[in-house]
């Protein structure tokens, strides 16, 4: 099974837009995707029609309970309206965790625990991240293959990575965890300076860790997003969607390229 996280520690980024159209366009390709959200704001979870203040179950059960079985874990599922998508929604409650749990021993391996017991169900799991470093966002880094790190192309989008890049270093060194990671600009709008000058800019300093290509700027997700649907199943053809097509190529890619080193060594 595939794992993936999208997390940034700015808002507004297209964090949750990455997760819903990833897990789109998996979907669609035939592939059964689970999708966690693990922000207790749950933008995703409200994206597909559910209120995570109203939720009596959610991803915090498996932290509550500290039962990662396979049986607890589908109990928390929730369908959507796109076949093969299934979503493990979030509830408010996740923000008390760290105050409740964050010292009890084993928390930073729920996630892991449970995306095991539930790993011959799905063939990708993509994981939506909170913005804050806590236990939350130390069982995303563990429970994933690979980073994703949306970037909006602003210049206060690119300081907030540095933010990002400092937590990464931080939970590396105290939890030797070692993850990869792949920036993806997002929100690119090639008319405006700022977007060229910022896109630019992140090519320059990270130019190691940035995904080849941009998301473009494409005013369909705020309609797919109305409807509760990701936009390849509305637009196929928009060229958001094309964008995401390839991402999800490239993320397939260095992943059976990883999987191919672990191999040989």
């Amino acid at each position: 099974m595939h794992v993936w996280s999208s997390s940034n520690q700015k808002g507004g980024v297209g964090k949750t837009t990455t997760v819903v159209t990833l897990g789109g366009l998996a979907a669609q390709g035939g592939e059964r995707v689970l999708m966690v959200d693990l922000d207790p704001h749950g933008s995703l979870t409200a994206y597909f029609g559910h209120d995570p203040e109203s939720l009596e179950r959610s991803a915090y059960e498996l932290f509550r309970e500290g039962v990662a079985g396979r049986e607890a874990v589908e109990s928390l599922l929730l369908p959507t309206a796109v076949p093969g998508l299934t979503l493990l929604p979030a509830s408010t409650a996740l923000a008390t965790l760290d105050r409740q749990l964050g010292r009890r021993e084993g928390m930073g391996l729920i996630v892991s625990r449970a995306l095991a017991a539930v790993e011959g169900e799905f063939d990708v799991a993509i994981i939506d991240c909170p913005p804050m470093l806590g236990v939350l966002m130390v069982n995303a880094l563990a429970a994933c293959q690979h980073l994703i790190v949306p970037v909006q192309t602003e210049f206060l989008a690119i300081k907030g990575l540095e933010r990002m890049r400092h937590t990464l270093g931080m939970i590396e060194k105290a939890r030797g965890l070692s993850v990869p990671y792949t920036i993806v600009p997002t929100m690119f709008d090639r008319r405006t300076r700022a977007s060229v000058d910022s896109l630019r800019t992140l090519r320059t300093q990270f130019s190691e860790r940035i995904w080849r290509s941009a998301i473009p700027v494409d005013t369909r997700f705020r309609e797919a997003s109305r409807r509760g649907l990701p936009l390849s199943h509305i637009d196929p053809a928009a060229r958001g969607v094309e964008a995401y097509r390839m991402l999800l190529d490239d993320l397939v890619a260095l992943e059976g390229a990883a999987r191919r080193r672990k191999e040989a060594s």
